[in-house]
C-alpha cells in the first residue's frame, strides 16, 4: 500500500508541470487528496484538495495556476501547475484520507507519497 508521486523536475518561471500520484494496494477513487508542499526552511503548506464527489479547494497561493484533472489513469491523482513561479519551488506531497472528505488536518491522512523536488527558475 502506497503513494508514489513524480512529474517533478526543473522548470522556467511561466512554465507547467503536471505531478502524478499514483495509488498501489487500494482504490484511490473514494479517498479524498491533498497536495502540500514543503519549502526549504518553511513550513508545510497545504495547497490543494479535491473529494470523491469532484469538489476541489485550493489556497490562495495557486488559485487559478493549480488544477486536479479528475481525468486520466485510474488510482493516479494529478496535480497540473501553471504559470509556475520560483516562490513554487518546494517538495511536494500527496496525501489520501480514507474518509473521503477534504481535511487540513495532516493527521487524519492515511497515506502519503514520498514526495517529488518542483523548482522553478527565474
Amino acid at each position: 500500500v502506497q503513494l508514489v508521486e513524480s512529474g517533478g523536475g526543473l522548470v522556467q518561471a511561466g512554465g507547467s508541470l503536471r505531478l502524478s500520484c499514483v495509488a498501489t494496494g487500494f482504490d484511490l477513487s473514494v479517498y479524498a487528496i491533498g497536495w502540500v508542499r514543503q519549502a526549504p526552511g518553511k513550513e508545510r503548506e497545504g495547497i490543494s484538495y479535491a473529494d470523491p464527489e469532484g469538489n476541489q479547494y485550493f489556497t490562495d497561493s495557486v488559485e487559478g495556476r493549480f488544477t486536479m484533472p479528475a481525468d486520466g489513469a485510474q488510482n493516479t491523482a494529478y496535480l497540473l501547475m501553471r504559470d509556475l513561479r520560483p516562490e513554487d519551488t518546494a517538495v511536494y506531497y500527496c496525501a489520501a484520507v480514507s474518509t473521503g472528505i477534504i481535511t487540513l488536518a495532516w493527521s487524519e491522512y492515511d497515506y502519503w507519497g514520498q514526495g517529488t523536488q518542483v523548482t522553478v527558475s527565474s
